[in-house]
């Protein structure tokens, strides 16, 4: 009897429906071990080898028989996560973004101090200016006071001397 071609049939459904617990879970896994092996295909001759190759020789060289052919033979299977195990690992992940939050929160703690401190500078370096300033003012302050002073006691001095006679007078 002549062989035919390989079609949908070959792996049949019912031993494909035998691997898995539900038609959808076939499907499913179908469709995305079949990505896989086009992507792999399509990947061919870059190098780079993240996907899978095919685990079976098929005579088709379409991805969805390569990858139905694979659950038959037991190549690709699934598995359902336990609800505990999804639980726990959304605990712990919970746990890291707080973690993540509260050391977020220490930084933006530090940056706002930072700042604090870098205005405390800015208002420190102001009050020196200042000071040198007051400084220079009492200085110059002083300078005119000891002006003054020279200029009183010159007037002083002035008053206190004798007044030269001009002569003889006309009277």
């Amino acid at each position: 009897m002549p062989q035919g071609r390989a079609t949908l049939m070959d792996p049949p459904i019912e031993g494909l429906l035998d691997k898995v617990d539900s038609k959808f879970t076939l499907v499913a896994l179908g469709a995305a071990r079949a990505r896989q092996v086009n992507a792999y295909y399509n990947s061919l001759g870059e190098g780079l080898g993240r996907v899978v190759p095919p685990q079976v020789t098929s005579v088709s060289g379409k991805p969805l028989s390569i990858a139905f052919e694979e659950i038959s033979a037991g190549k690709a299977t699934y598995s359902r996560p336990d609800p505990d195990e999804l639980l726990d690992e959304e605990a712990a992940a919970l746990e890291l973004v707080a973690d993540e939050i509260a050391v977020l929160e220490a930084v933006a703690e530090e940056i706002a101090v930072l700042e604090e401190i870098k205005v405390l500078e800015e208002i420190a370096e102001e009050i020196e200016v200042l000071e040198e300033i007051a400084e220079e003012v009492e200085v110059i302050e002083e300078i005119a006071v000891v002006e003054m002073v020279e200029e009183a006691l010159a007037a002083e001095a002035a008053a206190d001397e004798p007044v030269p006679d001009e002569g003889p007078s006309a009277n």
